[in-house]
Parts: structure tokens; sequence; C-alpha cells
């Protein structure tokens, strides 16, 4: 009988976390430090006191390529903190310039929607991080609007394992690490915002348009027929705890 009450249990538990995966809820914490923070601090935190989430959702069958991508995810009073780790066997990194199209490279990528309002940001970091960053409603890409160059740039600090020159894409078997803080200065659109207690609408994706292997991985499932990561209304949510 108790073994009965025990794998019931068990089987009850398994269905909850299966739901709560499906239906794409995240708990973002706040992490306390002392003293000055910077990108290798914040890194070596997430590392030790976050959770692993995974971005492994193959939506379109016609790319099965899937890497193996995960991220840590966090916050401090007043930067979200976010850290990738990849292994991949191709990697394409030749975008230099703030909003340049860093999708057709080996490519991270989080759309952030804070107050769950609609319009939202999407921030593309490829392999040596390049930022491209805008920000509008869905779906129609064309839509958004840039945020200025000057201000990514002195804000948002990214740092990769794999440096920061440009290369043509290399074969074979890699793992590497990309770590962003993003200030709360770059949500433009959203002056004075406070992290804690957020409850917003986001996505991680995995994608490499020019390389040998295209890919379009996500962490919540995106339903569209061909592959689209401008898509809101597949967003999951996240809350600032």
């Amino acid at each position: 009988m108790k073994k009965l009450l025990l794998l019931c249990f068990l089987s009850a538990l398994t269905a909850a976390c299966q739901t709560k995966q499906a239906a794409g809820l995240l708990e973002v914490h706040e992490i306390e430090y002392e003293g000055n923070i910077n990108i290798q601090k914040v890194s070596n935190l997430l590392d030790r006191e976050a959770v692993m989430h995974h971005v492994d959702v193959l939506n379109w069958e016609a790319f099965p390529y899937r890497p193996e991508v995960s991220f840590r995810i966090a916050y401090s009073e007043d930067a979200i903190w976010l850290k990738f780790y990849i292994r991949e066997e191709h990697i394409l990194a030749q975008r230099t310039e703030t909003n340049s199209s860093t999708h057709r490279d080996s490519c991270l990528e989080f759309f952030f929607d804070p107050i769950s309002e609609g319009p939202y940001y999407n921030f593309e970091v490829n392999a040596i991080g390049t930022v491209h960053l805008a920000y509008g409603p869905g779906p129609g890409k064309h839509q958004r609007e840039f945020v200025e160059p000057d201000l990514i740039e002195r804000q948002m600090q990214v740092y990769s394992t794999l440096g920061e020159e440009p290369f043509a894409e290399i074969d074979g078997d890699f793992n590497w690490e990309l770590t962003m803080i993003i200030p709360a200065e770059l949500l433009v659109h959203h002056k004075d915002l406070s992290l804690k207690g957020l409850r917003s609408k986001a996505n991680f994706y995995k994608c490499g348009d020019d390389t040998s292997k295209p890919h379009y991985l996500s962490w919540n499932p995106v339903g569209t027929e061909r592959p689209n990561f401008h898509t809101p209304e597949f967003f999951g949510t996240l809350v600032f705890k």
C-alpha cells in the first residue's frame, strides 16, 4: 500500500512539473552581492546561485539540428543577468556593428516584454558579443525601433569565451559561454522600471541563419508554420521574485 501511494505521489509530482514546464513559467530570483559588480563576478554568481534552464525545443522539422543550449538568469536591483552555455558543431561570428544582423551568425536571443503589455525588446547577441536591440509590437519585425547604438555600447556588458574578434565559420566540437548584463536603463520605453515583483513575458532562442546547419531553438514552444521568433503570443512567463 505504501509503495502504491509513493508511486501515485511521484506520478502526480511529475505531471505537475510537466504542466509547469508546458506553461512556460520561470521564476527569476534576485542575487545580492557585496562590493562592485563586473561581468566576471556576474558569471560566477550565476554559476553558483541560479537554476539551469534549457533552450531545446525544435519547432520546425525542416531544421532538425539541435545544438546543446542552456541558460541561467537572475537579477540585481537594477539589471538582468543572463548566461548561456552552448555546445555546437559550427560557429560563425562575422558581425561587429551594433544593431547589425547578428541572427545570421551563431546567435543567442532574449525577447522580453517587461510588463506583459504587448510590445517587447529583442536582444540578439552573436558569439563575439555584438548586440542587436530593438523595441516594438509583434508579430511584424519591420515595425520595430532600434535602441541607440551608443546607449547599448555604454550600458550593456557582454562577455563571450570566444573573444571579440570576428571569424568565418569554424567546424568541430565547441563548448562556449556568453554572459550579459542588461541594465534597466536599456529598457528605454519603461523609465524607472523596478524589476522586483514584475510578471513579464519572454522567450529565449538559439539560431544561426548562415551557419552550415541553420537552426532555430526556443525555450518556450513556437507554433508557427515557418521559423519566426517575433511571436509574442508564444512567449512564456517570467516572475521576478
